[in-house]
């Protein structure tokens, strides 16, 4: 998982020897102890208190939730706002959800909590209209015809060059190649360096994972270029038996995203930017974590 480094490099390494001792001694699938614990993120005293004191009223609609309400999307009444950290994304965030994806139980309301201005949720099948602007739009869902995000740019660029040829042949004139610059000559269209298309918006699905191919199948979603997160790993909670464990939840889609977007795409390193829009997941994740432990602990052992 390749998240921000940490402040101390000693207890790091200290941190990744024990891993690789832990996958010798349990085998390559188990990893570390807390996958998330080199996050850059703001303090989250505020959900520890929220926890404690228990569930509270959401502003809007006057539901009893726990840290915020999930149709309103903004934090409950214990949870003030001002401590909630905003991050700043470099792209618009689409979210199309399954109708039958249980509020309560997606994701998704994250993203929209801690960058509200960036990101957009819809229920389907009501789906933004994309057409005509494809060449400046991902859909981040996998499969056979999946890329990776390093390698957006090119066939970005094919598709505003495919556009190019189709308007020349509607005028009647006959195709031509345009001429490249020197510099556009020597241009690898992975790099930042080269002047081709800007991506602007990326779509995500949040759904259960068999209720997806409806969604993705959609015609108004089906010309958009896919990108697949092929080397993440989730940690999800929920995540679901059969599928692999590269199937992500969405939060965790859009954050690795946007982490090898910044280092595959802009080119620059990454510095923890986008760390808070884990801020709830991974306070959660913990959370659910020390419970099943305190369980399995409680639970007496099993008599020979």
């Amino acid at each position: 998982m390749a998240l921000s480094p940490s402040a101390f490099p000693q207890e790091r390494e200290a941190t990744n020897a024990n891993c690789i001792e832990t996958k010798q001694s349990q085998g390559a699938s188990v990893a570390c102890e807390d996958p998330l614990q080199n996050l850059r993120l703001a303090s989250q005293d505020v959900l520890h208190k929220a926890q404690r004191s228990g569930r509270s009223r959401c502003l809007k609609c006057g539901g009893s939730r726990m840290f915020y309400c999930y149709t309103c999307y903004v934090p409950v009444e214990n949870v003030p706002t001002e401590q909630i950290p905003l991050v700043q994304l470099p792209l618009k965030i689409d979210i199309i959800k399954h109708p039958n994806e249980t509020d309560g139980k997606s994701t998704a309301v994250h993203a929209k909590l801690l960058a509200p201005d960036s990101v957009s949720i819809y229920t389907y099948p009501c789906i933004p209209e994309y057409e005509g602007t494809d060449h400046e739009v991902v859909l981040v869902f996998p499969g056979p015809q999946s890329i990776s995000v390093k390698d957006v740019s090119f066939h970005l660029q094919k598709r505003t060059e495919s556009k190019g040829r189709s308007r020349t042949d509607d005028l009647d004139v006959p195709p031509f190649k345009l001429k490249r610059t020197k510099e556009e000559e020597g241009c690898d269209l992975s790099t930042s360096t080269c002047k081709g298309p800007e991506l602007k918006r990326v779509v995500f699905i949040d759904s259960t994972w068999s209720q997806t191919s409806q969604i993705a199948s959609d015609e108004r979603l089906r010309e958009l270029l896919q990108v697949e997160l092929k080397t993440r790993k989730t940690c999800f909670w929920r995540h679901q038996k059969g599928k692999p464990d590269t199937f992500l939840s969405t939060i965790e889609a859009i954050y690795y995203f946007l982490v090898d977007y910044h280092s595959d795409m802009l080119k620059e390193k990454y510095k923890g930017q986008y760390d808070n829009l884990l801020f709830f997941y991974s306070f959660m994740y913990r959370l659910i974590k020390n419970a099943k432990g305190s369980g399995e602990k409680a639970k007496p052992k099993p008599t020979r």
